[in-house]
Formats: C-alpha cells, structure tokens, sequence
C-alpha cells in the first residue's frame, strides 16, 4: 500500500509499462469532471472507474475487499474519505475469490486494521498483497468523488 500525492505515486510505486499507462493518464486528466462510468485507456490492461458516492459510516468490522488480477489506484478527486488497510493475510475471506470481478471479500479484526484519510489530489495505491476497505466516513456521510484506476499485474 502506498499513499501520496498524485504527482510523487512515479517516485514510489513500482513502474511496469501498465503502471506508467495508468499514471501517465491520470497526469493527462487531472482538473477535468469526468462523468461517471468506466473508462477504457488500455484495453483490460488498464481501465478506470469514474464514481460518485456518498461515504459509508463507520462500522465495528467494515468489508474489506482483495484483488488479485489488478492493483487499485485510488484517487480523491472532490470530499474526503477514509480508507482502511491491512495485508492480505489479516483478511477473514466472507466469500470466494470470484475470478470475474477479480475480488474477494472479507473482514478484519479491528486492532489490526490502519485507516488513512485522504482529501482531493491524494490517492493510495492497493497491491494484490493488500485488502482494503473504502469509502468510508469521518463520523459524518459526504459526497465523494473518486477515481479507481485498475492496472493489471505483469
């Protein structure tokens, strides 16, 4: 897991060609609204997907979530949010790895999980060695707007 700035993620993540891809587009869409959807760039190499939410409230154990086909770029484009983190090891799987949607869904003891907050222009990257759990709320439930770029592995 990594958090940054969108400008400083080149410096930290690791640069295979898809991740250059994903974060070269990202660098060529910053300061627009993009409309909600997905967004093809390469293929199933890399794809985006545009969301507005509004953030969930914070429960005892929220779903954490695990992908291993694709590494997640989370991007805050409008509001703030809390994302939870924790290795893929800490996960209690609730359900199967489904292939198709590349996750897997579980929860997490409470004192093993970190949750990072992040506001416009900061974004956390998510390795398949990682579970997440995003969209979550500061106490109060906000509208978010994210970016989640998914860059395949390889």
């Amino acid at each position: 897991m990594i958090t940054a700035e969108i400008p400083a993620l080149k410096e930290q993540v690791a640069m295979t060609p898809n991740m250059q891809t994903a974060l070269e587009w990202l660098a060529s869409v910053r300061g627009q609204d993009l409309d909600d959807g997905r967004v093809e760039i390469d293929g199933t190499n890399v794809y985006a997907l545009v969301q507005s939410y509004i953030s969930k409230l914070m429960v005892d154990q929220p779903r954490f979530e695990a992908h291993r086909a694709y590494t997640d770029i989370q991007v805050i484009v409008s509001g703030k949010e809390k994302l939870g983190w924790v290795p893929i090891q800490s996960l209690e799987p609730a359900d199967e790895y489904n292939p198709t949607k590349d996750v897997i869904h579980g929860t997490v003891s409470s004192d093993v999980a970190v949750f990072v907050p992040l506001a416009a222009g900061q974004a956390m990257v998510f390795y398949p060695s990682d579970a997440h759990a995003p969209g979550l709320s500061f106490g109060q439930q906000s509208p978010i707007k994210k970016i989640v770029v998914k860059v395949k592995q390889g």
